[in-house]
């Protein structure tokens, strides 16, 4: 993979960048949810304007009971009810024209979703990851698409989680090792 993305190949897929994750996160780092949902619109739109395809991911549930929930020593940090926007797209990045929605149960938005499916039907085989959080919704859904053969470009200043620490495990551990780490900016420059 050189260091120039094909619009025709090349897909942004954007983790969790939903009202009740990125609206509601208090604390986030190293970036702000403000920042990173900044640096999200400037891809989506340059995406957009590229003609190259947009997937919006977000969680969500249908009744409560259909996400995954093992025992675990610290439980989820989203207790409670839900107000009925949670899962609804920040408005800097609302889906538009041929965005696709994929809808996850889960940490990752590979397993039981057609995002696979919808990649190779598009003859995408490089993806560009954003979202919140990098260690959690980004790292695994980055995780499984390497399992899957794709190629993948982190944004870096895109991304944030609940701790530095947490952020800077992925970039420094994870993330070179299936992919390249690029800032914003960079990715702009080399889809064109």
């Amino acid at each position: 993979m050189a260091d120039a993305l094909d619009s025709k190949k090349t897909a942004l897929v954007v983790i969790d960048i939903q009202k009740g994750i990125a609206g509601m996160a208090r604390q986030l780092a190293p970036h702000s949810a403000q920042e990173v949902v900044g640096n999200v619109a400037k891809l989506v739109g340059k995406f957009r304007s590229a003609g190259a395809q947009v997937f919006l991911v977000h969680v969500t549930s249908i009744d409560g009971k259909d996400m995954l929930s093992p025992l675990t020593d610290q439980g989820s940090q989203w207790q409670g009810e839900r107000p009925a926007d949670w899962a609804d797209f920040m408005d800097e990045i609302k889906p538009m024209g041929s965005d696709i929605v994929i809808t996850k149960r889960q940490w990752g938005a590979f397993h039981g979703t057609e995002l696979d499916l919808q990649l190779r039907r598009r003859g995408i085989n490089t993806i560009v990851l954003c979202g919140i959080s990098t260690n959690i919704g980004v790292e695994t859904t980055a995780r499984e698409a390497y399992q899957h053969g794709y190629n993948q470009v982190f944004a870096t200043d895109a991304m944030a989680a609940m701790t530095e620490e947490e952020h800077n495990a992925a970039l420094k551990f994870i993330f070179p090792r299936i992919g390249k780490l690029r800032t914003t900016e960079q990715v702009l420059a080399m889809l064109g």
